[in-house]
Order: structure tokens, then sequence, then C-alpha cells
């Protein structure tokens, strides 16, 4: 990947061009937050749930067999146990603070593990975010295997809304994460690589899925310039999804059923 490709693809998934927040605000200023919003004499609007535990939803994640110096050995349940500690550890810090901020101190002091045993699993946070990463594209890469052929029917439509709420539901899982990758100049370049080569794969799919669905309606049409629509609306799920995760008031419900019908009506009249 080029320098200018990677540079013109960051801006694209940048606010305006420019650096997209690692993390969200510290949670005391969360609270003072909203309690300004609500207006006085309101009660403040509820936070948002804190990050998920791994283990919780997820006992088999790829992320459990730890970093790098944890690989080509076998784990037992300490060893796991110890793995998610640090992992959900690493998870809340990016969240709550952005990649550059946090320090491998960050980590061990809110899982209360020691340095040294951090490094028996983790060579680094670098190593500690790309394990997390390996979470979010196999996820990635369960909904790019689900999208649907979408008809040009009821049906279709309601295919297409059935998949938009997953990919918000996995974005949501992993908004953390996410959020920090699409910062260029913040993750290396292998890490870049990795989330660009899953939103192309990503992008083939929906190419492929709305294109499809002509023909399985019959009416034989196939979209002009198909590839740049589903980047444009891949790019637009995306963004939308950003503006979820830290907290913008926007109507989920309603939000997803409109991304559905854009997405539909982009390959309908493209």
């Amino acid at each position: 990947m080029t320098g200018a490709r990677r540079s013109d693809y960051a801006r694209c998934m940048t606010r305006d061009g420019g650096q997209v927040p690692g993390g969200r605000p510290p949670r005391r200023q969360e609270a003072a937050d909203r309690q300004r919003s609500a207006g006085p004499g309101q009660p403040a609007p509820a936070p948002r749930p804190a990050v998920p535990a791994l283990a919780s939803t997820h006992p088999r994640r790829p992320s459990l067999g730890g970093g790098a110096p944890a690989q080509g050995r076998e784990l037992g349940r300490q060893g796991q146990r110890t793995v998610r500690k640090l992992l959900e550890a690493g998870l809340a810090e990016f969240d709550e603070n952005g990649f550059q901020a946090v320090r491998v101190d960050d980590v061990v002091r809110r899982a209360n593990i020691s340095h040294g045993t951090f490094y028996l699993y983790f060579s680094n946070k670098d190593d500690l975010f790309k394990t997390l990463l390996r979470d979010a594209l196999d996820d990635m890469q369960g909904i790019t295997d689900d999208f649907p052929v979408v008809t040009r029917n009821e049906s279709g439509l309601a295919a297409l809304r059935k998949w938009t709420r997953q990919f918000c539901d996995v974005y949501s899982a992993h908004a953390a994460v996410l959020r920090i990758l699409t910062q260029a100049d913040v993750v290396g370049e292998e890490v870049y690589g990795d989330g660009l080569q899953q939103l192309f794969r990503l992008a083939e799919a929906i190419t492929q899925g709305m294109t499809a669905g002509a023909g399985a309606s019959g009416d034989g049409t196939m979209t002009e310039h198909a590839e740049l629509t589903a980047v444009a609306c891949l790019m637009m799920l995306e963004r939308v999804n950003f503006l979820f995760s830290v907290e913008v008031r926007l109507p989920r419900e309603e939000m997803m059923d409109r991304l559905s019908s854009i997405i539909y009506a982009a390959f309908a009249s493209s």
C-alpha cells in the first residue's frame, strides 16, 4: 500500500479530513456533560454501558490465545484468565483514553497484574491492540460472509435491514478498537493494512449481494460503478456507527432503517 493511498483513505475515514478522536472523554467529564445536557432540575441521561467483558459473550475469541509471546504454547486455565483480564483492561483503557495516551502501566494497574506477567503474554501495548483487533476483524469477516443477496422487493429490503443491524451490533461490540483503527497515523502499517483489506472484502461482498439481487429479481440490470457505490455506503455506515459510539444523540433504530433504505436506493438508482 502506497503512502498516498494510505493518506487518501485516512482522510475518507476521519471527520473533516482531521484526526478522529481515539477515545472517549474521561468518565467524570462524561457525567458532567450528561448533567449539563439534561438541563436544570432534570435527571442526567444514563451513561453508556461499560465495555462488555470478553468472556461473557465470546468464550472462544481469537484474542484469548494472547499476543506474540504466548504463541506456540498451550495456555492453562490460569494463563487464559490472565490473558482475559489483560484484554479487558486494555480494551477499557483504549475506550476511555485512546491509543496514544494508554501505557502498559495503565493496563496492568487496571488488571491488577504485574508488569512481568504482562510481558509473558504481550510484547507491548501495540501487541495488545493487535490481539484485540483479531476479534474485531473476525466478527467483521463473519458479517462479510453473511451479506445477503438483496432482491429488488420488500423481502430484499428486509434482509438488508437485518444485515445493517448486524453490522451496527458488531461495530458497537468493537467500537474502541475500530475507532483507533481509522487513525492512519496512530496504528502501524501492518495493522492499518489488515483493516483496509477487511474493508475491501466487505465492500466486495456488498457489491456482489446488491448486484446479484438484480438478476434474482428478474430485471437483469447491473449497477454501474457498483464497487464505488459499495465503498461509499460502507463509509456512511462506519461514520454513523462512529457517532453512535461517542454518544452523539441519534435515534438508533430510525437511523438503521434509514441507512438500509439509502443503501437500497443507491444501488437502484446508480
